[in-house]
C-alpha cells in the first residue's frame, strides 16, 4: 500500500519522470526478455496435453510503460527518456509462455482465451519489477505470484512467490532493463520446477491432495 500511494503521489504531480545521470537525451524503448531461454533442456516427455497461463492484475509498476526506479525504500520514479516497448504485465506471460513451450511442459501451451482447450490454469501476477538505487548502481528486483488451477474441478491446487535480485552494470535505464531480464530467466528456472513437479503430481491418482 505505501508503494502505490507513493506512486499515486509521483503521477499526480505531474512529475512522472526524472533522470539518474548518465541517460540519452533521446527517447529509447527497451525490452524485457528471457536471457536463459536458448539454454533451456527440453523435457523428453509433456507432463500434460494443455496448459493454459493467464495474467493476472499487477502491481502499478508493471502496469506502464514507464521503467521504474527507487532511490528510497517505498518511493518510485521513473527514467526521463526511456520506456518499456509492452508493459510487462502482458509481456511476462508472453515470455513465461515461449519458455514453457521450449522446455516441453505440456504438448501443447497458450494464453486464456487462445482456441486451446486444457484442464490446467496457471495464473501469473508481476508483484514488484524495478531498478533499486539506494546503493547504486543498484540491482533489479523482481517478483512474481504463480498459481496453478484445476479447471475441471476450479480448484487452486498450488500457489508459490518467486523473487530475484540482480545487480546492475550502471545506474541507468539501459542496464536496469538488462539486470531485469536477468532477474526473469532466475525467477522462470525456479518456477519450471516448481510447476512440473505439482502437475506430475497432480496428473497421478490420488494425489492432487498432496498439493499445497
Amino acid at each position: 500500500m505505501k508503494s502505490l500511494l507513493a506512486l499515486a503521489a509521483v503521477l499526480l504531480s505531474g512529475c512522472v519522470s526524472i533522470g539518474l545521470g548518465g541517460e540519452s537525451a533521446a527517447q529509447v524503448q527497451l525490452s524485457l526478455h528471457d536471457a536463459a531461454i536458448a539454454s533451456v533442456t527440453r523435457r523428453a516427455e509433456p507432463l500434460a496435453n494443455a496448459l493454459l497461463v493467464q495474467p493476472q492484475p499487477a502491481n502499478a509498476l508493471a502496469d506502464t510503460l514507464s521503467i521504474a526506479y527507487s532511490r528510497r525504500e517505498h518511493e518510485y520514479a521513473f527514467y526521463q527518456f526511456a520506456s518499456w516497448t509492452e508493459r510487462p504485465v502482458r509481456q511476462l506471460p508472453r515470455l513465461l509462455v515461449q519458455r514453457l513451450e521450449a522446455r516441453g511442459v505440456a504438448a501443447a501451451v497458450g494464453l486464456l482465451g487462445d482456441p486451446l482447450r486444457a484442464d490446467w490454469l496457471l495464473t501469473l501476477s508481476v508483484d514488484a519489477l524495478h531498478h533499486d538505487v539506494r546503493t547504486p548502481p543498484g540491482v533489479a528486483r523482481l517478483a512474481l505470484t504463480a498459481e496453478l488451477f484445476d479447471r475441471r474441478t476450479r480448484k487452486r491446487l498450488s500457489h508459490r512467490q518467486f523473487e530475484a535480485s540482480t545487480p546492475t552494470e550502471r545506474a541507468d535505464s539501459s542496464a536496469a532493463a538488462q539486470a531485469l531480464s536477468s532477474s526473469l530467466s532466475k525467477v522462470f528456472d525456479e518456477l519450471l520446477p516448481w510447476l512440473e513437479a505439482d502437475l506430475q503430481r497432480a496428473a497421478a491418482p490420488g494425489e492432487a491432495a498432496a498439493l499445497r
